[in-house]
C-alpha cells in the first residue's frame, strides 16, 4: 500500500509541475477529458522512474558533491533536484512523450515538486513511511 500512494504523491507532485512550469510537458491534448485519459498512463510511469531515480541516483550523487553542498549552503540540492528531472525526462523513450525542455524548467520543475511533496507528505503522513 506504501508504494501505491508514495505512487500517487508523486504523480500529484508532478502534474503540478507540469501544469505550473512552461518547459515540463506531456504531447497530447492539452483540455478536457482526453488529456486525462491521454496522460494518466505516461503521468504514473513519469513519476514511477521519477522515484526510482531519486532513490537510487540521488544519494549517491549527493555524497558525491557533498563539499559542494556545503560550501553553497544547500543551495546545489536544488540543482542535483534538477537534474535528477532532467535525468528521468532522458531515461524515458520518446514515445512516453515527457519532456523538460532546459535547465531553468528543471530547476524550477524541481522546486514545484519538491514543495509539493512536502505538502503532501504533511497532508498524507503515512505515504512515504
Amino acid at each position: 500500500m506504501r508504494i501505491v500512494t508514495w505512487l500517487i504523491t508523486n504523480a500529484i507532485a508532478l502534474a503540478v509541475a507540469t501544469w505550473l512550469v512552461d518547459g515540463i510537458f506531456f504531447d497530447g491534448a492539452t483540455s478536457g477529458m482526453a488529456e486525462i485519459k491521454e496522460k494518466i498512463l505516461p503521468l504514473l510511469l513519469v513519476a514511477f522512474v521519477l522515484g526510482i531515480v531519486s532513490v537510487f541516483v540521488k544519494p549517491i550523487v549527493k555524497l558525491l558533491t557533498l563539499p559542494f553542498i556545503l560550501l553553497t549552503l544547500g543551495l546545489l540540492l536544488l540543482v542535483i533536484n534538477a537534474a535528477m528531472l532532467g535525468l528521468t525526462a532522458w531515461i524515458l523513450p520518446s514515445d512516453v512523450g515527457f519532456h523538460v525542455d532546459g535547465f531553468w524548467a528543471a530547476l524550477l520543475g524541481g522546486i514545484v515538486i519538491s514543495i509539493m511533496n512536502w505538502f503532501l507528505d504533511l497532508a498524507w503522513p503515512d505515504a512515504r513511511d
